[in-house]
């Protein structure tokens, strides 16, 4: 199936403002117009009904939307609980190295990375930096 007309790939759904019967449907539409919903998550209790939803890419925000604080141990709280076949975000926060390193060893197949790249003066460089880190390991659920 090709992707949506606007040429999307993936449609952010955030568990935290969706009931989860609602993020059930939506994520399930969103796949039957081609797009891939990363369901972002805080808690166990988002985390399970994201992964009730049926979602293959799991997002956990390491910001807390109502207060803009950064918080690194959600990350490290809710990444070993995704299953193996889930794909892991960790967002939010990234700023060095060392942020992707903690991410990794936490389980993330990836990270979402944002102002640091706008703000470096040589965002490719530090594009490289960044993702030369070794992807670490989950546990199978």
């Amino acid at each position: 199936m090709g992707g949506p007309a606007g040429g999307g790939s993936a449609a952010l759904l955030i568990a935290r403002a969706i009931p989860p019967a609602e993020l059930t449907a939506l994520a399930g539409e969103a796949r039957a117009i081609g797009l891939e919903p990363l369901i972002e998550v805080r808690s166990e209790e988002e985390l399970a009904a994201a992964l009730a939803a049926g979602t293959r890419v799991i997002g956990v925000n390491q910001r807390d939307l109502e207060t803009l604080e950064v918080d690194p141990r959600v990350t490290a709280r809710l990444l070993p609980l995704v299953p193996a076949g889930v794909v892991a975000v960790s967002e939010s926060g990234i700023r060095s190295r060392e942020d992707v390193e903690r991410a990794a060893a936490s389980g993330a197949d990836a990270v979402l990375v944002g102002t640091v790249l706008s703000a470096a003066a040589d965002p490719a460089a530090a594009l490289r930096e960044l993702a030369s880190v070794k992807r670490g390991a989950r546990r199978a659920h």
